[in-house]
């Protein structure tokens, strides 16, 4: 009586201890296809961000009046390309131009030879070649405008580079994705590879394939809702991080879409556990009974 008893806590603990490998397995491969998901979502966001820091900065002639400076400067705030438009009289330009070169140059100049200037920051579905192009010639156009300046290298590569990594970043979740299904895959099959002999009996005393795969399903899918638990806890913690540490990123900023994401990771747990149990089960009812030994 003793030796049973001994025999059934060690299956006991045999049984917990391949749950909890299931559960730790799935728990941190949607943890890390969460986070591959938050960078998908993020890539634009961030590349959004950058572009956002390029000024297209507008000298204006130096008999330029007054009101058609503001009427300039409302025309700008208003555009659908602005994010914001501000103006730098040839004063504060050459405050700041001082400051960064540790010296007053007018000392030596005599006079100031910088021009009143609007720099404009753009929202960033207009920072491309092609449109800022179109808009500078535009202002150009004005008469009291004498040019209009920006960084033309700097945003074909950075423009090229958000391509590059976007492509890249799809690729990769794409075989992290498979991964993800293959290492949960094996982890459940293991799972329902240590209960074989107990369906082929079930099976024996003539229980059907449906009956038989139920408790296998329910019991995988539990532990695919608790991994997925532990995962989406992970990515929480890692969301309040990152907009702690990176407020200007605004990660939080659509409350929809990471709640979109958390969901789906949690349905993909439950998926990809209820099909791996299935096919696992499935596979151990059409073996033999010789053929469970190998």
């Amino acid at each position: 009586m003793a030796r049973k008893s001994s025999f059934e806590r060690y299956q006991k603990r045999r049984l917990i201890t391949s749950y909890f490998s299931v559960v730790i397995s799935i728990s941190l491969v949607l943890f890390l296809l969460g986070l591959l998901g938050l960078l998908v979502l993020n890539t634009k966001k961030v590349a959004d961000h950058f572009k956002e820091q390029i000024a297209l900065t507008i000298y204006l002639k130096d008999n330029a009046k007054d009101v058609e400076i503001k009427q300039l400067q409302k025309s700008l705030a208003l555009a659908e390309y602005t994010k914001s438009a501000t103006f730098v009289s040839k004063e504060e330009a050459a405050q700041q131009h001082s400051q960064d070169i540790g010296e007053n140059f007018m000392d030596f100049l005599g006079y100031n030879p910088l021009q009143n200037s609007i720099d404009v920051f753009m929202n960033a579905d207009y920072v491309t070649s092609e449109r800022i192009e179109e808009i500078s010639t535009e202002i150009t156009a004005k008469d009291f405008v004498d040019e209009v300046t920006y960084d033309k290298p700097l945003i074909s590569l950075l423009n090229d580079n958000v391509k590059r990594v976007t492509f890249w970043v799809l690729v990769i979740s794409g075989i992290f994705t498979f991964i993800a299904v293959l290492l949960i895959n094996s982890s459940i099959r293991l799972s329902v590879y240590s209960k074989r002999f107990t369906i082929k009996t079930m099976q024996m005393v003539g229980a059907t394939k449906r009956f038989i795969r139920r408790p296998f399903i329910w019991k995988s899918v539990r532990l695919g809702m608790l991994g997925a638990f532990l995962a989406l806890c992970g990515m929480a913690a890692i969301l309040y991080y990152l907009n702690e540490s990176f407020p200007e990123l605004n990660i939080l900023s659509d409350p929809i879409l990471v709640g979109a994401l958390f969901l789906g990771v949690f349905v993909v747990g439950i998926i990809i556990t209820w099909i791996s149990t299935f096919f696992a089960t499935q596979r151990f009812l059409n073996l033999k009974t010789d053929e469970l030994y190998y």
